[in-house]
């Protein structure tokens, strides 16, 4: 029996995620933070496959929630870390309290979930899959902050996967480009239509999408990939 934490899988990303592997016969533990209402949907939705679910709540722009997060976890093959959000405008604007929030639910908790959690995948030869960002690998003006935390994932992932590939975990990472969720809801139609007509497939992915090549990612097909950062963004900015 195989098992899988996602982190955010609340989100649109997370709970395709869920759904995906879920349907492979993965049995999921699910972390929220606040929106209980789409935990209670997407647990429906995933029992219908007849697999465990455990749903989990943590704050993770606190890193000491990490442990109330870790307790829950027994045995594990994957961890899916798909937590945060973007951050727009100005650098010289934003404030500490901002940049706090984006270094402890990009990096710190992420960095420190995996620690604590690194002996039970090395039981397992298991594998970490980081969702990150078009924006961690070339920037974004008005996304400094972002952009960067994104980025400091990308050397996790290249750092890690090196130290731990003799145990038989993999590490890997998905850069999206800009895709269909929630976290899209402040553009308007007209910067949408903009924004598809600068990707070369002229749309936006889709969440399926990324979730697809999440469970490539922690396939046995991927066997032999380690340290690589996917990147599923239409040919935007390739």
């Amino acid at each position: 029996m195989k098992y899988a934490l996602i982190t955010g899988a609340s989100g649109g990303i997370g709970s395709s995620t869920a759904l995906r592997l879920a349907e492979d016969g993965w049995n999921l533990y699910l972390h929220y933070h606040s929106n209980e209402t789409a935990m209670i949907e997407l647990v429906r939705q995933v029992e219908k496959y007849g697999v465990e679910v455990v749903p989990i709540r943590a704050n993770l722009a606190y890193p000491e929630e990490v442990e109330s997060l870790v307790r829950n976890i027994f045995q594990l093959d994957a961890i899916v870390y798909s937590s945060g959000n973007s951050s727009w405008g100005l650098f010289q604007d934003l404030k500490e309290e901002e940049m706090d929030y984006m270094m402890n639910v990009h990096v710190k908790s992420p960095l420190l979930l995996v620690q604590k959690l690194l002996s039970k995948l090395m039981e397992r030869k298991g594998n970490i899959v980081m969702v990150s960002s078009i924006w961690g690998q070339i920037g974004g003006a008005c996304e400094v902050v972002y952009s960067t935390v994104k980025g400091a994932q990308l050397a996790f992932v290249k750092s890690l996967s090196k130290e731990v590939a003799p145990s038989g975990v993999r590490v890997n990472a998905i850069a999206p480009g800009a895709v269909d969720t929630a976290m899209m809801s402040s553009f308007t139609e007209w910067e949408i239509d903009a924004l598809q007509e600068e990707i070369p497939m002229g749309r936006l992915a889709q969440a399926d999408e990324i979730a697809d090549t999440v469970h490539f990612l922690t396939s046995p097909k991927a066997s032999y990939i380690t340290g690589q950062t996917l990147a599923v963004n239409g040919g935007w900015h390739t």
